[in-house]
């Protein structure tokens, strides 16, 4: 058995292709952590992207929580489609739900790209509710649990931050191409040329065997993968989103808002979280409002209003997030993630903002 390396009351394994677990150094801690927490990095990433945030969950939930790096789809493995990732890393999950056989609850945090990864994976992971028969002795009938798992474990937290959920093709989506029609053309002209596969996917332009996008065809339970029974299956569902200088994923797509939804924040610094600048509870819409939401001309692309329509029907707690003020604000994709913790520690009042609504 491998116990890890032992670094500030919690011990860390990486495994030969790259995977890192973290979890407590005590023993006690460590056997009554029933909770999996999967991370995902984003596109051309790594496991060690979540390192502070793995950390800092298991120093502050020790008994509650063990934290899962993914690795099955690092670096150039990012670039063979959202698809591909997703099929692996469910695989990945399940290999460590048989590796750790205490575990009864799992949350995913995404990051980037990865949020898009993780939707489809839970889709595969989705296990259809099951009627567990117990008798009720006062009335003398049977009553039946019927919701459903992830993997046959009770689905808690699905938190993505800075991830494209609208894809990246509508006008400033991609905010690098400075919102110029011409730019946003030729990138969705050229895009799979960069980013493969993947491209694709986020620019809404594949087209397999004649089926609708990826990204559309996510909007429900598709075949045998149960996209939106998984997302449901949540008891939270949260997106943590850059209101400014992310250049990768723009506001919008990050938020699951349109242009006209999008909320003023200047001046609504929140004081413990200190880039924590809007936040917003919203209920899942019914079929006539969410009908509403894209019956509202502001411009937007037609196929991003029946996404923002179609992931409206369950709820989200919406977080957003400015960097405005930080030296390194042009890098706020990374500092929402702390990807480094030493260049990008700014961001830490958002994982701990994570860690403190937390559900254990």
């Amino acid at each position: 058995m491998n116990y890890g390396n032992k670094v500030n009351g919690f011990r860390s394994s990486e495994s030969a292709n790259g995977s890192r677990d973290v979890w407590s150094c005590k023993d006690s801690d460590s056997s009554s952590a029933d909770h999996l927490v999967v991370m995902v990095h984003g596109i051309l990433g790594s496991s060690a992207d979540w390192k502070f945030g793995a950390e800092r969950f298991v120093k502050e939930l020790p008994d509650k929580v063990f934290v899962h790096c993914s690795e099955k789809n690092m670096f150039k493995l990012t670039l063979d489609g959202v698809d591909v990732m997703g099929e692996r890393l469910a695989d990945e999950v399940l290999e460590v739900i048989q590796r750790k056989s205490n575990l009864r609850k799992i949350s995913f945090v995404a990051h980037s790209v990865g949020g898009l990864v993780a939707r489809y994976a839970i889709g595969r992971l989705y296990r259809a509710p099951t009627r567990e028969t117990t008798k009720d002795s006062s009335t003398n009938t049977c009553k039946g649990d019927l919701k459903g798992t992830i993997g046959g474990l009770e689905a808690m937290n699905f938190i993505t931050v800075a991830t494209p959920h609208l894809g990246s093709r509508g006008n400033k989506q991609v905010p690098f191409l400075f919102g110029v029609p011409a730019f946003e053309k030729a990138a969705n002209c050229v895009i799979h040329l960069i980013f493969r596969r993947t491209g694709r996917h986020l620019f809404l332009n594949d087209d397999d065997e004649g089926k609708p996008p990826l990204l559309k065809r996510m909007l429900e339970d598709y075949g045998d993968l149960y996209f939106m029974s998984a997302l449901r299956t949540f008891t939270r569902r949260v997106l943590y989103s850059n209101v400014c200088y992310d250049h990768i994923v723009g506001w919008r797509t990050s938020c699951i808002r349109l242009d006209n939804e999008l909320p003023k924040w200047e001046e609504n610094f929140i004081g413990k979280y200190p880039h924590i600048v809007y936040e917003e509870h919203c209920k899942a819409c019914d079929a006539d409002q969410a009908e509403s939401i894209s019956a509202e001309d502001d411009g937007s692309d037609k196929l991003e209003g029946e996404l923002v329509r179609g992931l409206s029907r369950v709820s989200w707690e919406k977080i957003d997030v400015s960097f405005h003020r930080s030296r390194q604000k042009f890098a706020a994709h990374s500092i929402i993630q702390v990807k480094d913790q030493v260049v990008h520690i700014e961001g830490a009042d958002i994982i701990q903002h994570m860690i403190d609504h937390f559900l254990t």
